[in-house]
């Protein structure tokens, strides 16, 4: 068999060409498209975070100064 992309003669059983790492047959699968969901749901989860750290931080200072 030879690699559609290169021409290098390849073994029947190769997944990939060894020369040029072309893949031999289709994917059986696609990968998921990255929807814009994604990227809001990790701003909003960092914001959080930074709310969170904020607020801990007001309450060590406030504690602090209490003692």
């Amino acid at each position: 068999m030879q690699c559609r992309q290169c021409g290098t003669e390849i073994a029947e059983k190769a997944l990939i060409c060894y020369r040029c790492g072309t893949a031999t047959t289709e994917a059986k699968y696609q990968p998921a498209p990255l929807s814009r969901k994604g990227a809001r749901s990790s701003r909003t989860l960092m914001v959080t975070v930074i709310a969170i750290a904020v607020l801990v931080l007001l309450a060590l200072y406030l504690l602090s100064g209490m003692q």
